[in-house]
């Protein structure tokens, strides 16, 4: 794997740039993004230059897409006649079944497996980029075909994932579709709805009265749409299935809280806190075992 081409070094893609180095790699890392992006990004040193997309495409041994999901399955498609035959080509979409389902249908047999690092800030751009933004973080693939991830050429970039500190796992695109709406898509949307309802509630600005669970709770909330625009669009069913069972769910609290049915509410509480307590736990797991 001797030239890296990251089409979009912003955010992830920045940082994908910045972990490979800070793990070792010594190869070429070649931008593309806009001329603005990429003079910053030289000026950083996050890529050693910048090129246009059909020729970084026909350099490159990995082709890593970081841009929205509907820029990724364009991008996929122009530059498809243009990759070599043992590259990889890999994103790291939000949603995965369209992206899939695009390459599948412009890239050769073999040469796509889905990405998407659960890893990232409110911030934006390539300013924001830092080299252990992926460390501890889940990393998820969804290939076409199972077989596609037992190429060498694959498995080198995988080795290089490890390095960077991230936790590999492999799913089918629509299941990933399905977990993602309800771990990391309705997590926005809770935050943005509590976000949007206190601003309504208090339009002068936060009251001085809240605790450091107000911050927890609405950091997601800074998110800007242009983001996730597309991940909604793409994933709208998954989406709109998580909304109402997480709406069934408060419904139930409402009429529990209403009519004072302790028993109810605390079944509720139990619920959430073994959750919540499992999840820190089985992270923690993760963590260990990585660096052991």
């Amino acid at each position: 794997m001797r030239t890296v081409a990251i089409y979009g070094v912003g955010l992830i893609g920045g940082s994908f740039a910045l972990a490979l180095r800070k793990a070792g790699y010594d190869g070429r890392i070649v931008g593309v993004s806009s001329p603005l992006t990429i003079a910053r990004a030289l000026e950083l040193g996050v890529i050693d230059e910048g090129a246009p997309p059909m020729e970084a495409a026909s350099q490159a041994d990995l082709v890593f897409v970081a841009q929205p999901i509907r820029v990724i399955i364009e991008t996929i498609r122009r530059i498809a006649p243009h990759v070599g035959s043992n590259a990889v080509v890999t994103d790291v979409g939000s949603t995965k079944a369209a992206i899939v389902a695009a390459a599948s249908e412009h890239l050769p047999a073999g040469v796509f497996v889905g990405g998407h690092p659960m890893a990232g800030k409110e911030e934006r751009g390539v300013e924001a980029a830092c080299a252990e933004l992926f460390q501890g973080r889940v990393w998820a693939f969804t290939p076409v075909q199972a077989g596609d991830m037992a190429r060498t050429e694959f498995r080198q970039f995988l080795q290089w994932v490890e390095r960077v500190g991230a936790l590999p796992v492999v799913l089918d695109a629509s299941e990933h579709d399905r977990t993602a709406a309800l771990t990391s898509h309705l997590p926005q949307l809770a935050s943005t709805a509590l976000a949007a309802m206190l601003q309504d509630a208090f339009p002068g600005g936060p009251p001085t009265l809240h605790g450091p669970g107000l911050a927890d709770m609405t950091r997601l909330a800074r998110s800007s749409f242009d983001i996730w625009a597309d991940i909604f669009d793409t994933n709208r069913q998954n989406v709109s299935a998580a909304l109402e069972a997480w709406m069934a769910i408060l419904r139930d609290l409402h009429a529990a809280l209403a009519k004072g049915r302790e028993t109810d509410i605390r079944s509720i509480f139990a619920r959430a806190e073994l959750f919540a307590a499992s999840m820190r736990t089985r992270r923690t797991e993760s963590q260990d075992n990585l660096f052991t």
